[in-house]
């Protein structure tokens, strides 16, 4: 199991909920730590069904199609806490995204590499500025955690950058 199973076992544990209400949940209120999608969303789901950790029922109201409603189980309760320890307690090797790009850098004209960090750094600005935007989670420290965490890379990376584009500016090109 993964982190994605860590989110969806903990948003089971707070109540039952459909496949539709999950997903708007995760895209109203945590795309911003994670990029989960709808179809991979209800993958889990029906492989945690499968394996037992949550308990799926088929409910209609009205006219409506019926729909999934999914329920944490006893063992997946178990499961959402055996994750949530490895998870907290275990640090991941780290890649950042463009990482292999940079190690080609310098087949690249000087100008051409520079231009395009520089327009690395205000893409990263503007993803900096929409997680500043949005509303604080003072209700959730866990998620006011996240959101801060994500915070500081953004602003590690941008000093990175900075260092990076005076030294290529600074290096002869060869």
């Amino acid at each position: 199991m993964d982190e994605r199973a860590l989110l969806l076992l903990g948003m089971l544990r707070a109540q039952s909920q459909h496949g539709y209400q999950i997903n708007e949940f995760i895209e109203r209120n945590l795309s911003r730590v994670t990029d989960m999608k709808k179809p991979t969303a209800y993958a889990i789901l029906d492989r945690l069904s499968r394996d037992g950790y949550v308990r799926m029922h088929t409910e209609q109201e009205g006219n409506r199609p019926p729909r999934k409603v999914y329920s944490i189980t006893p063992k997946g309760e178990q499961a959402f806490e055996d994750l949530l320890r490895a998870t907290l307690a275990r640090s991941d090797r780290f890649s950042a995204p463009g990482d292999i790009g940079l190690m080609f850098l310098t087949h690249l004209p000087r100008a051409e590499a520079i231009a395009l960090l520089e327009q690395r750094m205000e893409d990263l600005a503007t993803q900096r500025a929409s997680y500043e935007r949005a509303p604080r989670h003072d209700y959730d420290l866990g998620a006011r955690l996240a959101i801060e965490r994500i915070l500081l890379h953004m602003e590690t990376e941008r000093g990175w950058l900075t260092g990076a584009i005076a030294t290529l500016r600074d290096t002869p090109e060869q």
